[in-house]
């Protein structure tokens, strides 16, 4: 049987990857650097389990090197992904993450050419945080495939994890960032904000550094990209004073001491994650033309679970070529809905040009 190892298995995230990967019948192995946290996971589930720091990319390559897919799921990912893939460049093992980290994709993506030559698939960014909005993108330019726009967003306010927190706080100094011209723009935190209507009315959205303003480049070619999440008032007026705020947030000692906090707060119930949902749009735009479609999916951290298992057992299985590869580039536009109950495409054949859709500056 192909062996898929999970990096950081016993976080909150990749505590339900590990779990629903059991069930799956994918037999992993448990692994991250905590050595209580991890015994104690392999105890519970009865798994074989594989301690090993990410200090030296060679002590990595050794860990896996029988191993045929490193599912990494232990973020803040800037501190873990650069020496995984580096290990598992050199043992040959196929690497896939959930990151929705625009500085680490870009990094993974500079790689192409040495995987691909190596024979390994690196696959980042196999979670909600990508998955939807990057297979819509690629839906919306199969409609309008002289697009040179596209905006996409997703409405789903929701409690984060621990995992998540620490990400947000990890990259605070780095504000917004936005694809123009083919070129990763750095901007301001809530740089723009557009009223949208994702699905379920009309909402006030803000642009946000999520993955797919990478993602849905390197699929779709596509030079300019925003991405918005929705946002009500407050926390628009909390981005917005972030602007001030980052630089006093910015020391290390600052960012360590928020991380620490932020390790009180657990991720959403089960019950919370059986009722959540998402709604996800996206636009694309050419010399006058537009195109817009939506879809529904269940549970931000559901869609991650299922979307990052998916993945996984798609490279196991031989699915996807060597290189650097989004999730809609390797698979289609189609493979949002090889997850559980995400619905759609919903396609605007004739968008109503009047609706209160221009972006203006926040």
């Amino acid at each position: 049987m192909d062996s898929l190892l999970i990096y950081g298995s016993y976080g909150y995230v990749g505590r339900l990857i590990a779990e629903e990967a059991i069930d799956r019948g994918l037999d992993p192995i448990l692994a991250g650097r905590d050595r209580d946290d991890l015994r104690e996971q392999v105890d519970e589930l009865g798994r074989p389990g594989r301690r090993f720091a990410l200090d030296d990319p060679e002590t990595v390559a050794e860990a896996v090197a029988d191993v045929d897919c490193v599912l990494n799921c232990a973020g803040p990912f800037s501190n873990t992904a650069d020496s995984i893939v580096e290990g598992c460049l050199r043992s040959g093992t196929d690497y896939v993450d959930v990151t929705g980290e625009i500085p680490v994709i870009e990094r993974i993506a500079d790689r192409d050419a040495e995987a691909a030559d190596a024979g390994v698939t690196l696959l980042p960014a196999a979670g909600f945080s990508t998955i939807p909005m990057d297979c819509l993108a690629a839906h919306l330019v199969d409609r309008l495939p002289d697009a040179e726009h596209l905006s996409l967003g997703v409405d789903s306010f929701r409690i984060p994890s621990i995992g998540t927190l620490r990400t947000v706080i990890e990259g605070i100094e780095d504000g917004g960032a936005i694809r123009r011209d083919g070129r990763l723009e750095y901007v301001p935190a809530a740089w723009r904000t557009r009223r949208i209507d994702f699905g379920r009315g009309t909402r006030p959205g803000v642009t946000m550094p999520m993955g797919d303003v990478s993602t849905a480049y390197y699929t779709t070619d596509v030079p300019n990209v925003e991405v918005y999440a929705l946002m009500p008032q407050p926390a628009r007026l909390a981005l917005k004073a972030h602007r001030l705020g980052a630089p006093l947030l910015a020391p290390a000692p600052v960012r360590t001491a928020l991380k620490t906090l932020a390790g009180i707060r657990d991720g959403p119930s089960e019950r919370a994650r059986r009722r959540g949902s998402a709604f996800v749009w996206g636009e694309a735009r050419a010399d006058g033309d537009r195109a817009v479609s939506r879809l529904r999916t269940p549970d931000p951290y559901v869609v991650t679970i299922d979307g990052a298992l998916t993945t996984a057992r798609r490279v196991l299985d031989g699915d996807v070529e060597p290189g650097y590869r989004t999730p809609a580039g390797a698979f289609g536009s189609e493979f949002v809905f090889e997850l559980d109950d995400a619905d759609g495409f919903f396609d605007e054949e004739t968008p109503d040009e009047t609706s209160p859709v221009s972006a203006v500056l926040s």
